[in-house]
């Protein structure tokens, strides 16, 4: 039988409504896990340049920030997509995004009881499906890959980038691998985002992956800076859609990774509340991202969002609740 931390334990025999304390929380609820973080490779941080690059930490800091917050797992998505940016050429651009998904799942495999890597690649280039299929047949991947459509450059008001998204979509879905994506197109090269591209996700590309997880990411925008109209239009479609319970969502979920941070304005913490009960708290995934300073560690995101206005019972159902491949 698998052993899990103690801390773990505790957690699921509470049932999927509560979760551990962190300390000096007052006993208000912790995360059973935190859904979205990642760590970069000196190699990535090096690739991407001081200018880009989060703040590096190593897994044991990761792991001493879930602490801190009372969080007993986490997942770990991979870097790799970095590689995959069409405005940055490398020849050997494959093999770099495999040695960072390597990495990625060798950190995690420092704490298998704590840590679930999953994998990730721009799904536009040729090798995406090689990459799925490898890492689905790893013993170190097999339960996820992630999607970064703005560093991919993924345009879903472009029928061959939807095409291809449909061949990933299905392959993860025939592999049994949930898949994790941060939807909001690319803000640097004025990509059209908001509902349109919504609707194509929801009407052409979800009916691909119906048997396994689709976590949306940051609530389909990039998280800080929550007020990105564009990212609110794309949100309210898919909102809607779980609100009027489309089979299509049966299987979607929403993490609030960095969503809600410390200086969030009152209005803005109200509009926030108001979409996860229109989504529904039992969809809503608690993440927090890179760690990229100090100021912005797990601990104080954390805060952050249990200082939204939500009751105490909404709270704790967003702390208890454990997407499928964290199970």
């Amino acid at each position: 039988m698998r052993r899990f931390p103690a801390m773990l334990c505790a957690a699921l025999a509470l049932g999927a409504g509560s979760a551990p304390a962190a300390p000096g929380a007052a006993g208000q609820p912790a995360p059973l896990a935190d859904h979205h973080q990642h760590l970069f490779s000196p190699a990535a941080s090096a690739w991407l340049g001081a200018s880009s690059a989060p703040h590096p930490i190593t897994v044991d800091q990761l792991v001493a920030d879930l602490d801190a917050a009372g969080i007993a797992r986490a997942a770990l998505l991979s870097s790799a997509y970095v590689y995959g940016d069409p405005a940055r050429h490398v020849d050997d651009e494959y093999e770099r995004v495999r040695a960072e998904n390597d990495w990625a799942a060798a950190q995690a495999a420092r704490y298998p009881e704590r840590l679930v890597a999953l994998c990730s690649f721009n799904p536009l280039k040729p090798y995406a499906l090689l990459e799925l299929a490898r890492c689905a047949t790893s013993p170190e991947f097999g339960r996820g890959i992630k999607l970064h459509f703005g560093n991919s450059d993924v345009q879903l008001d472009d029928p061959a980038h939807v095409f291809r998204l449909r061949q990933v979509f299905r392959a993860a879905n025939a592999r049994g691998m949930a898949v994790v994506v941060h939807l909001r197109a690319s803000m640097a090269r004025g990509r059209p985002y908001g509902a349109e591209q919504a609707r194509v996700l929801l009407e052409q590309v979800l009916p691909y992956a119906q048997d396994v997880p689709v976590q949306v990411a940051h609530l389909a925008g990039t998280g800080p800076g929550y007020g990105d109209p564009q990212s609110h239009a794309a949100m309210a479609v898919l909102a809607e859609a779980a609100a009027r319970r489309d089979p299509r969502m049966r299987q979607v979920w929403f993490d609030v990774a960095s969503v809600a941070q410390p200086d969030m304005s009152p209005a803005d913490a109200r509009k926030l509340v108001r979409r996860l009960r229109q989504v529904g708290m039992e969809r809503v995934l608690y993440g927090s991202d890179a760690t990229v300073g100090n100021d912005l560690r797990t601990p104080a995101l954390w805060a952050a969002f249990r200082r939204l206005p939500l009751t105490d019972a909404e709270a704790a159902r967003v702390a208890g609740n454990l997407v499928p491949y964290l199970r």
